[in-house]
């Protein structure tokens, strides 16, 4: 007797659900798109890759925006006309071109819904090769340099969602030391770093530092102004915006063998020495 009932309330969850989860979608083609917000909601904008936003100075004030895991979030606080942001793919490189336009919602109207915009390059076929079982082999590919691999599977887990992770036979999560004398690692250039989380594969450690701008200038960052001995060094972006915009962070990934990050830092230097290696306010690196 309770059949027809569990039934029409199976169905009517399942066309709620639909409700809930319906998305426009957009395909990048290398021409502008658009995307409408309304004031004091927020929207959420889905990509195939993770990405960061570079948000113009005109409507800064305006639109507060904020990626994780290959997705935007934005939100506007008052009306702005239509105005182009760059989204990057921080994996590829790829540039993204999104108009956006916020007005105040219409008396009434539903939220409006996600908006999912695909890359428009086919998608790579799975490798069914299978994997290598060495301590020091990717799933994917056996014969990858293991400082090549530990970067990428640090980048992915900072970076990616979690189900696109590629699996790392034999590596492991290491704890952090609690201080790590970091302030001697660029000292040519006004950032402050912190140390995120670290992993081990074999002989091999990778250490994920987040490097923040401190200064009002664009800084390019160069491997070679790093101090220190290290196997790898790689940054996430080549270049942070200044200070206060979405782009002044980026992750460094610092790979280490036969020890962890510590014992490969310079000596931490004096106030004295400190003070002399931060260049003057408002200088170009």
């Amino acid at each position: 007797m309770k059949r027809p009932f569990f039934l029409a309330t199976l169905m009517a969850l399942v066309a709620l659900s639909s409700a809930v989860f319906a998305e426009e979608t957009l395909r990048w083609e290398r021409l502008p798109l658009s995307a409408s917000l309304w004031v004091g909601q927020e929207r959420v904008i889905f990509f195939d890759h993770p990405v960061r936003i570079g948000v113009p100075a005109s409507i800064r004030e305006r639109l507060h925006a904020q990626s994780a895991g290959g997705a935007l979030y934005l939100k506007a606080s008052a009306p702005f006309e239509s105005t182009r942001l760059q989204v990057e793919e921080t994996d590829t490189g790829t540039l993204i071109l999104l108009d956006v336009r916020a007005t105040r919602p219409p008396a009434g109207q539903a939220a409006l819904e996600p908006l999912r915009i695909l890359d428009g390059r086919p998608a790579a076929a799975p490798d069914t090769t299978p994997p290598n079982r060495g301590a020091a082999s990717t799933a994917q590919s056996p014969d990858t340099p293991v400082p090549v691999a530990l970067t990428r599977y640090a980048a992915q887990s900072l970076y990616a969602p979690l189900r696109v992770v590629e699996p790392l036979l034999g590596i492991e999560r290491v704890p952090l030391p609690r201080s790590l004398g970091l302030d001697g690692l660029l000292p040519e250039i006004h950032v402050r770093s912190s140390a995120l989380a670290a992993w081990r594969l074999g002989d091999f450690w990778v250490t994920a530092i987040k490097i923040t701008n401190q200064s009002g200038d664009w800084l390019i960052l160069d491997p070679r102004s790093l101090q220190g001995d290290f196997s790898a060094a790689t940054f996430q972006h080549q270049a942070l915006g200044p200070e206060g915009d979405s782009t002044d962070t980026t992750v460094l990934y610092l790979v280490t063998h036969s020890h962890g990050l510590a014992e490969s830092l310079p000596p931490a230097a004096g106030p004295a020495e400190a003070a002399k290696n931060l260049p003057p306010q408002g200088a170009h690196p």
